[in-house]
């Protein structure tokens, strides 16, 4: 074999192997980067120049003040006075309760934009209140799951910043609203499954509609969504940049938990930016990790290899890109959301726009890919959170999944081949 086959071998084997030996994904990224560069002969100091150069860009400036921007949203009362909102909007129907989930979940995604902590959030409250109301316990856990990737793609996303950061040149105004109608079809699909299924198993309905609740639960919520409003006009519209809008929204948040909501005290701070620094940590040392990583492959060549094993499969545009999603899917279902972007994007992105698909495009197809393997085994944090919170066996949670995978499957094929669900709104803000 090539120097460059075994160096290609030993990257993969080692990256691999240390993940099914559970070190964390950062330290498995870094390790086979080193171990790689010492079959080549390559100095290390290449690898450690790669990974400063990854987190030394001001457009990833954003992504702490979004995830401090939602931990302070997700702990000071937002997210029940996004359930109340939700409840008056949407409880009135049959099968109220999974609508109701589905919409708060979309509300509550564009405060934290992550599936696990809309989960993790949303699940302690929803899943006993819809088994309680005679719910099967499996589809209330299934709905709060699936209707957490909403908030994956409805702005704000730290997900699509980390992408146009690794994408180079994409503007992340046109990727937060390229997000938004995949975001809301996902919703309104899987609403439309919770009231089949609400008819069928003949569950509940709440209380009858009335244009009072909704608009106090709109007043109560209003000054949490002014939040949201901030980041996304002021970013689509491109008066503040996707940084300095995320900074005017953490400090808009504090204002409102702590001096508005008044639900926790400003003594809570400090252990929300804490909390929220921890996760920082880890997306930045994957960021690092995976720029060297990214910088190997392109060494040795590897995006070229999968562009010339693709193309040799075929060359249809459409038999391509079904290619691509597959590949996604395997990738959802080993390793984590942010690890995917990083490493993906810079080897598939080349040959999605060599077939004419746009990079804002391709950006919602990932996101909706990629959220979808949140919620398949082995490694889907969303569906391990689900788990721990209902308590319902993971393969049993998997296999009662089945149906929503097929309703997810259906909007990631939309989304794939009728590009104007995610391009139609970028297009108005140019």
């Amino acid at each position: 074999m090539s120097t460059q086959v075994i160096a290609i071998v030993i990257l993969l084997t080692v990256f691999f192997g240390l993940m099914i030996l559970r070190i964390p994904i950062a330290f498995s990224v870094g390790m086979s980067c080193f171990a790689t560069c010492w079959y080549l002969d390559i100095p290390a100091d290449i690898i450690a120049q790669n990974m400063v150069k990854g987190v030394n860009g001001y457009s990833l400036m954003a992504v702490p003040f979004f995830i401090l921007m939602g931990e302070i949203m997700s702990t000071g009362g937002i997210a029940r006075r996004l359930v109340d909102l939700a409840s008056s909007l949407v409880g009135w129907m049959k099968g109220g309760l999974a609508m109701v989930t589905v919409v708060a979940s979309m509300l509550f995604g564009c405060v934290s934009g992550s599936s696990t902590a809309c989960t993790a959030t949303l699940g302690p409250v929803m899943i006993p209140m819809m088994e309680k109301k005679g719910y099967n316990k499996e589809f209330a856990t299934d709905i709060t799951m699936s209707s957490s990737i909403t908030g994956l793609l409805i702005p704000p996303s730290h997900n699509m910043v980390i992408f146009a950061m690794v994408a180079g040149g994409v503007s992340v105004g046109s990727l937060f609203m390229a997000g938004i109608i995949p975001g809301l079809l996902i919703g309104f699909i899987l609403m439309a499954y919770s009231y089949i299924k609400a008819k069928k198993e003949n569950y509940p309905t709440e209380a009858a509609f009335s244009v009072k609740k909704v608009a106090v639960a709109s007043a109560r919520a209003f000054w949490g969504l002014i939040t949201i409003i901030i980041v996304v006009v002021g970013v689509c519209t491109g008066i503040i940049t996707a940084t300095e809008s995320a900074a005017v929204a953490v400090i808009w948040s504090i204002f409102v938990t702590f001096a508005l909501y008044r639900e926790v005290p400003i003594t809570e701070l400090p252990k929300m930016v804490l909390r929220a620094t921890r996760t920082l940590a880890m997306i930045l040392m994957l960021v690092a990790t995976s720029s060297a990583f990214g910088w190997l492959l392109a060494y040795l060549k590897v995006p070229q290899l999968i562009t010339g094993g693709i193309f040799n499969i075929s060359t249809n545009p459409y038999a391509v890109l079904f290619i691509i999603n597959v590949i996604l899917v395997l990738l959802g279902m080993l390793m984590d959301m942010s690890s995917i972007i990083l490493i993906a994007t810079p080897i598939l992105l080349p040959i999605v726009t060599s077939i004419g698909m746009s990079p804002v495009h391709f950006g919602a197809l990932l996101i909706v890919n990629l959220g979808i393997g949140l919620l398949t085994p082995p490694v889907g944090g969303t569906l391990f959170i689900g788990s721990a919170i209902s308590e319902i066996r993971f393969e049993r949670l998997a296999k009662t999944m089945l149906p929503l995978y097929a309703v997810l499957a259906a909007v990631l094929m939309l989304v794939t081949y009728i590009p104007e669900i995610s391009l139609t709104l970028p297009a108005l803000v140019k």
